[in-house]
């Protein structure tokens, strides 16, 4: 298996390794880029999950919320795991290093059925970072005594009184709090400005937002620029809204599904371990299925931006980068 990683060109060891330090990125990006103070101002009669993350502690002017918790733990889980997996690499593939190069080459080869090989090859290291930290993120919020361990509205206030209401959970799901994925959704966009320059050049990715499609001539041509131009401003109006799109997407789908679980908890307090069961495996499901969806846009949206039609494709890339480079996988 490892041999047939270095015949296509991608090592599955020096993969996994990329994608173990971009998990250190994207935690740490959501804590000094997007963490406030929000947090820290759950109302004490709120019977649901909250939707500011509350505040545990400073390090220095950072303040460290629930949610950032959970993400460095899934990040911390990961890295080791992925290097005690490869740590000792062999030529027939067992245990933990089988699974990870399983996952790693079916991951790649998804992406290259979407994407090109070229495209997929140069890209994967964010896209399959991207799709596994969400997937462990959202299974991570499903774990007993996340978001179900912590202080009672009399124990924030001073008091030490029993309540069974928790109002500053200690752990909470990662994705269940919009500054993470805002995080992740605003780092697309920046590497997606990044590879469609690389793509296009500046004129091209120019020509390929506004730029009339097809050939036409005379008053036609006019109102072809008119019409495109038009056009193009919604486009770009478009791509300003994806990352709004994409972190909003994935945040209320995980925030309705562990408010959900609570709600079926507290419905029947003397059932509150049955009911719950069944929209469990659920949530499963849909933190899969979410993890998906991030990961396909993302790409198809990359995708769009980096291929090139028959009537610009050599012409905008030569601008940019020379004739005949079909993607920026070189």
């Amino acid at each position: 298996m490892l041999a047939f990683f270095q015949r296509r060109h991608f090592s599955a060891f020096k993969a996994a390794r990329s994608l173990a330090f971009v998990f250190v990125f994207v935690a740490m990006l959501t804590g000094q880029a997007f963490a406030g103070e929000a947090g820290g101002h759950g109302e004490a009669g709120h019977g649901g999950l909250p939707p500011d993350a509350p505040v545990l502690f400073h390090l220095g002017p950072l303040p460290v919320n629930n949610s950032m918790v959970v993400t460095w733990i899934v990040a911390a889980v990961v890295i080791i795991g992925v290097q005690r997996a490869m740590r000792r690499k062999q030529e027939v593939p067992s245990g933990g290093q089988n699974f990870v190069e399983w996952l790693v080459d079916g991951l790649h080869g998804f992406l290259s059925q979407i994407m090109g090989r070229d495209l997929a090859k140069h890209t994967f290291w964010f896209f399959g970072t991207v799709f596994l930290f969400i997937l462990a993120t959202n299974w991570a919020g499903l774990l007993p005594g996340v978001g179900t361990i912590g202080l009672s509205p009399q124990e924030v206030e001073g008091s030490h009184v029993f309540s069974h209401h928790i109002q500053k959970p200690l752990l909470r799901g990662g994705n269940a709090d919009l500054n993470m994925t805002s995080a992740m959704a605003v780092t697309f966009f920046v590497w997606w400005i990044i590879w469609a320059l690389q793509a296009n050049g500046p004129v091209g990715f120019f020509k390929h937002i506004f730029a009339p499609k097809g050939k036409s001539s005379g008053a036609m041509k006019i109102a072809m620029i008119v019409i495109f131009g038009i056009v193009g401003v919604l486009e770009v109006v478009s791509i300003l809204f994806r990352p709004v799109s994409l972190s909003f997407r994935l945040y209320g789908n995980v925030f309705a599904g562990e408010t959900m679980l609570e709600s079926m908890q507290a419905l029947v307090p003397a059932l509150g371990w049955l009911i719950p069961v069944p929209f469990y495996f659920m949530e499963l499901l849909v933190g899969l299925v979410q993890a998906l969806v991030f990961m396909l846009l993302t790409s198809v949206f990359t995708l769009l931006i980096c291929e090139h039609s028959d009537d610009h494709g050599h012409e905008d890339h030569g601008e940019g980068h020379g004739e005949g480079d079909k993607s920026p996988a070189h």
